[in-house]
């Protein structure tokens, strides 16, 4: 078992101290759990800051990953054509032999059969091609078929072993990037058992304080679907009125467009409670960029398993304007979630964590916010 997020981190952290100081309070406290509890605190701080470094190096294996998948789509692609190459190359060899046996057996044109006859090898008679004139136009044009054919077999041999050495030195990286996560969440592990017992109680009072915030979010979103379709009604009841002024609709000015993916975050909420799997894109489990890449999925939008890409998409959005399915990223783009409205936003934290609600307000999140950005 693994504590959570940053966010939950600082919690732990904030609890153990003000536990110590009302101890401290109350009664003289035994110099062995004071020191305990100040070696708690600062465990707690050492996996805050593996639980960032993680991030980033999990986003960078996942930019890895969408990288490799592209270069074997490129790879894919260009043994295609590279066979469509081959087979040209064949029909223009075929092509170039059933002439010479034309012109053998008419006997005619006997400046093409010099020519022809008079190479030592292909690689000659193409280059005779380009310097002797007494060769018909026909002649030149199947020639010069079978040597843009072996042309284009070349450039694409060549383009696929490039491409099969960036594919290589892709894999050998996000080995590294995985071989680094592993030993970041062995080291997290050893410094969690260290102080197990002080925490497993915190971790209950966090796990009743989610349920609440569930429960609080499901009442507000449908709330919002209330009065949307109230509103809705109001201005169809209004537009079948007689002489009824419109009203005008405010320039964007700019900004991002309004949100049209506010359903996302009822997906979302679905997924809450499902365990935080580095990689994961499936409610098996997910990293972070994984939630939000399902979550639109339901709705067939698709999007890039990364952080990074993911940033790059839609407009931006700044912080006053931000609206439900909004995307919210921190902590350099080692870290992203849903806005779901009221500050809070719905994200799958780090290793040990689960698919949770969040506030921008608390600090960890509020003092690395990045952005946001509207699909």
């Amino acid at each position: 078992m693994t504590p959570g997020s940053p966010k939950r981190l600082a919690a732990l952290v904030a609890a153990l101290a003000v536990a110590a100081v009302a101890t401290a309070t109350a009664i003289a406290e035994p110099a062995h759990i004071t020191a305990k509890k100040a070696e708690a605190q600062e465990v707690l701080a050492q996996i805050q800051q593996i639980d960032a470094e993680l991030g980033l190096a999990i986003e960078e294996y996942n930019a890895a990953t969408l990288e490799l998948e592209g270069i074997e789509v490129d790879i894919a692609t260009n043994q295609r054509h590279l066979e469509i190459a081959r087979g040209a190359y064949r029909a223009a060899q075929q092509n170039l032999a059933d002439r010479v046996v034309a012109l053998y057996t008419a006997g005619g044109e006997e400046g093409t059969l010099e020519v022809i006859l008079g190479a030592a090898n292909l690689d000659d008679l193409l280059d005779r091609v380009d310097t002797v004139r007494r060769i018909s136009a026909q002649d030149v044009e199947v020639i010069e078929a079978v040597r843009d054919a072996r042309g284009e077999i070349r450039d694409r041999a060549r383009k696929l072993a490039d491409m099969r050495a960036k594919q290589q030195e892709v894999v050998r990286k996000r080995d590294e990037h995985r071989d680094a996560i592993e030993a970041k969440l062995a080291e997290r592990e050893r410094l969690y058992e260290s102080i197990e017992d002080q925490i497993v109680q915190l971790e209950a009072e966090e796990r009743e304080r989610q349920r609440r915030l569930a429960e609080e979010a499901r009442q507000r979103r449908e709330a919002e679907r209330e009065a949307a379709a109230a509103a809705a009604e109001a201005a169809e009841s209004s537009s079948s009125g007689a002489s009824v002024a419109s009203v005008p609709v405010p320039e964007s000015g700019g900004s991002a467009p309004p949100a049209r993916y506010g359903g996302v975050v009822d997906i979302a909420l679905q997924y809450l409670g499902v365990p935080y799997v580095w990689g994961g894109a499936s409610p098996s489990g997910f990293d972070c960029s994984g939630l939000v890449v399902y979550v639109y999925g339901q709705l067939g939008i698709s999007l890039p398993h990364y952080t990074g890409s993911l940033w790059q998409l839609g407009s931006a959005v700044s912080r006053d304007q931000l609206q439900a399915g909004d995307l919210v990223f921190f902590n350099g783009l080692g870290h992203m979630g849903i806005y779901m409205g009221g500050g809070q936003f719905v994200h799958a934290p780090h290793t040990g964590d689960v698919v949770k609600i969040s506030s921008l307000n608390d600090s960890w999140y509020a003092s690395t916010y990045v952005g946001a950005r509207r699909i």
